[in-house]
């Protein structure tokens, strides 16, 4: 039974959500699934992925092919650099603590760049609200100071019209 990691479509039309399952390669796409090893939903920003890395490496390891997006999130989440570091101590070119020194370091730098990427998000929206703000003041700005000459036309109307009643009224 040749078996895949693949993603099951979930979610409405427009808005996806997917899982990641283990399942055999003869089974529909939203079918029948051997284990439920995580989610990812495309509709965040960053993406938001939560997997069960020991599972998809014990697939892997068994001979489980991912498809290539399957592949992909597989790497951003680090169980392609576990299968391999595993395969290392295997072959004894490493110990297991150096495997998962090497991992959780490479762990830690991935989520550097995951925070770096969200800081940058909200920073660029910060600054785009200020640039709107900023066009809007100008905008209402603008507004007033077209208003503002009409109401002295008005003014200065009604004065004259004032003085003119005023003056009739005295001869």
């Amino acid at each position: 039974m040749p078996v895949k990691i693949r993603l099951q479509r979930h979610g409405k039309k427009g808005k996806p959500y997917y899982w990641i399952v283990a399942a055999d390669s003869r089974s529909k796409r939203d079918g029948k699934y051997l284990e439920k090893l995580g989610a990812y939903n495309p509709n965040t920003n960053p993406a938001t992925i939560e997997l069960d890395v020991d599972g998809a490496v014990k697939w892997l390891q068994n001979g489980a092919q991912p498809t290539d997006t399957a592949k992909a999130i597989l790497s951003y989440k680090g169980a392609m650099l576990k299968k391999h570091l595993a395969g290392g101590v295997r072959k004894g070119a490493l110990t297991e603590e150096q495997a998962q020194a090497k991992f959780d370091a490479w762990l830690e730098e991935k989520a550097a760049k995951i925070q770096a990427k969200t800081d940058g998000l909200s920073k660029a929206e910060a600054d785009a609200r200020a640039k709107a703000l900023e066009a809007e003041k100008a905008v209402n700005e603008a507004r007033i100071a077209a208003a503002a000459p009409v109401a002295k036309e008005e003014v200065a109307e009604d004065v004259a019209a004032e003085e003119t009643t005023a003056s009739n009224e005295e001869e």
